[in-house]
């Protein structure tokens, strides 16, 4: 009977402690994601495609459960201004994309390497652009390199940097 009531009392903060250990983890491997932070294009060192530069880009990526939120700003060379996000899991699968993206209407995101992330965008079921995004080791540099076929019909063969904010 003594068995019980001890069981009875620490069956709670077992479970709480266990709570405790499974959010932390995921805290600690979200806080370790290299890629997630607010990065402000630098323009005067990316490299475009006729037709597919920017004036300007910010790409905000935050924790969300297991994956990532990508939320992107950009205007291009001709004044259109873009806005567009979506939140996915290093899987592989496709997530909708939210807003007017000019590489697809989905993502599919997976993890290379502790710095490295390649992503499949797709329209309509076909892959439309690929994408490798390389953090620097020092984590204040992102190099996104993408190839494809945008929306809009361009070639796109671009290298876009962004330094960390």
């Amino acid at each position: 009977m003594m068995q019980a009531r001890i069981r009875q009392m620490y069956l709670p903060a077992v479970v709480a402690l266990g709570l405790v250990a499974a959010l932390a983890g995921t805290a600690f491997a979200q806080s370790s994601n290299s890629q997630v932070g607010t990065w402000k294009q630098n323009v005067a060192k990316s490299k475009y495609s006729a037709g597919t530069a920017v004036k300007s880009g910010t790409t905000t990526i935050e924790a969300a459960g297991t994956g990532v939120k990508y939320t992107i700003d950009s205007a291009d060379a001709g004044g259109t201004v873009r806005h567009w996000t979506y939140t996915a899991n290093y899987d592989g699968k496709d997530n909708p994309i939210t807003g007017n993206s000019q590489n697809g209407d989905t993502a599919a995101i997976t993890r290379v390497d502790a710095n490295t992330t390649h992503t499949v965008y797709k329209k309509g079921g076909k892959v439309s652009v690929t994408m490798t995004s390389v953090v620097s080791s020092d984590g204040k540099t992102r190099t996104n390199t993408s190839k494809g076929t945008n929306v809009l019909g361009q070639t796109v063969n671009n290298v876009q940097v962004y330094d960390k904010q």
